[in-house]
């Protein structure tokens, strides 16, 4: 099912508003809604709802879209509890075909008993080219065979973090345009299937030309702001794309995304103090980008009508973050925010940055955070804290980090729970219609007169019934069906 705004009229007949009285009916003309009311009477095709609820689309405000579609076809080894479990998986895998690499995705070693070695790879699998992808991004681990396909020398473990890795990331990510370009279609329609209209793409890519040439070859199911990473700066300030500029067809130009510091599983997230039992020159993680570099270049950006979105997790990233927002003067949003001092909570406020955060790591992370964050964790992923003192958040995935479905992190910003445990810190919580509304770009959740056609047909009440899992009949963008399942 493909997106094209619909150039004549649409009438949804007898839809229940989540915000509003029903039965209504929603009058959808050339890409935007154009009456909303009861027993509407006009001569168009009708849709009928009977009685389904209906609210504006989600939007998921950090995605890496290119290496969603990928990690939804590689290995997985989220689920192991050891290095010897994730071996045990390798082990267990198809070998990959002559001069590629087996590449897994989503370990997370912050709690196993045992270290992941490049030796423990070799005696399963020999000379099999091995690439273990974290599930934070941040790391990877390869068998020495997997060393050298990323073109890496002698190591002494075969675990890569951070510096070592980032720049290397291409070499597994990388496949052929369209082959990419097709896995991301795919992604983007099981997006689409739970109720997605737009999503931020923080790819490594040189997004404006990544979403023409996509934008060229077929109609998207998605709006897209593509997202400019520093290499790349150039070109867009020469064309004199400003944030919200229209790249093509429904893809619009998005912020200049910054990373400041590592992450929590990776144990490089920059913070104020030492992460509990680690020593040496980065025991409190690492800074990637000093105060002295990330002030102007934000600077730079807003002068050339970019919003800023910087990628900070510890505490201190944070406070560096907000720093350099004060002094550059620039717009946007700290991407994670995930361990925040609390008289920074106020300067997000007073500072009108925007918390960009990802609910369900907060349950992908809780024991780990409880470990190494020993303390501090009532300042962790402070969802609460930061909705009361004002501050708008943004909800959102970091996709392939945790899946790209809203009703995930909705479900976890609400709960604070997974898997029938305890609530983690509750009393940083935020209610349903304030994480809906964290989810709709903005927008609230009054489907009204004027506003893009961007719209979700839904089988339940979002405000009362179970969140994972939520039936989505139906999605719309544009006016255009991406997604209807009745």
């Amino acid at each position: 099912m493909r997106t094209v705004p619909t150039t004549s009229d649409v009438l949804l007949r007898g839809a229940r508003l989540v915000d509003g009285d029903g039965p209504v009916d929603v009058l959808l003309r050339d890409g935007r809604v154009a009456a909303v009311g009861p027993s509407l009477s006009v001569d168009a095709p009708q849709v009928r709802l009977d009685g389904r609820w209906v609210m504006p689309g989600l939007w998921d405000a950090h995605v890496h879209l290119t290496q969603w579609a990928l990690a939804r076809r590689r290995l997985d080894v989220s689920g192991a509890t050891s290095a010897a479990h994730a071996v045990a998986l390798v082990a267990a895998a198809p070998r990959p075909p002559a001069g590629t690499a087996l590449v897994g995705f989503g370990f997370r070693d912050g709690l196993w008993p045992d270290a992941p070695t490049a030796a423990l790879l070799d005696a399963a699998v020999g000379d099999v080219p091995v690439v273990l992808v974290s599930g934070d991004l941040h790391c990877a681990w390869g068998s020495t065979a997997g060393l050298r396909f990323l073109g890496v020398g002698a190591h002494p473990t075969g675990l890569l973090r951070e510096s070592e890795w980032l720049p290397l990331q291409g070499a597994v990510d990388h496949v052929p345009d369209d082959v990419a370009d097709a896995l991301v279609d795919d992604a983007s329609a099981a997006a689409a299937a739970r109720g997605v209209v737009g999503v931020v793409d923080l790819e490594i890519a040189d997004n404006v030309a990544v979403w023409r040439r996509r934008a060229a070859a077929r109609p998207a199911r998605l709006r897209v702001r593509a997202g400019v990473w520093e290499e790349f700066l150039d070109r867009v300030v020469r064309e004199d794309l400003h944030t919200g500029d229209t790249i093509a067809g429904l893809v619009t130009q998005g912020p200049l995304k910054v990373i400041t510091d590592g992450s929590l599983n990776t144990r490089t997230a920059y913070c104020h103090d030492p992460y509990a039992g680690l020593t040496g020159p980065n025991a409190r993680g690492v800074l990637a980008v000093p105060p002295s570099r990330l002030a102007p270049l934000m600077a730079h950006a807003a002068r050339h009508g970019l919003r800023c979105a910087i990628h900070a997790i510890g505490d201190a990233a944070n406070a560096l973050a907000l720093d350099a927002f004060a002094s550059s003067g620039a717009a946007g949003s700290v991407e994670h925010a995930q361990l925040v001092s609390w008289e920074d909570v106020e300067r997000f406020a007073a500072l009108g940055v925007v918390a960009s955060v990802q609910p369900e790591h907060a349950m992908d992370d809780r024991d780990v955070a409880d470990r190494y964050w020993a303390g501090r964790t009532d300042r962790a992923f402070a969802f609460g804290a930061l909705h009361d003192a004002g501050v708008r958040l943004a909800l959102g995935s970091d996709a392939p980090v945790a899946p790209l479905d809203p009703w995930v992190a909705v479900d976890a910003a609400v709960s604070r729970s997974r898997d029938g445990r305890p609530a983690w810190h509750p009393e940083q919580a935020i209610d349903r219609r304030v994480a809906l509304e964290s989810s709709v770009d903005g927008r609230g959740l009054t489907v009204a007169v004027g506003a893009p056609a961007d719209l979700v047909v839904l089988d339940a009440d979002p405000l009362v019934a179970p969140l994972r899992g939520m039936p989505v009949a139906g999605t719309l963008v544009a006016g255009g069906w991406t997604h209807r399942a009745f």
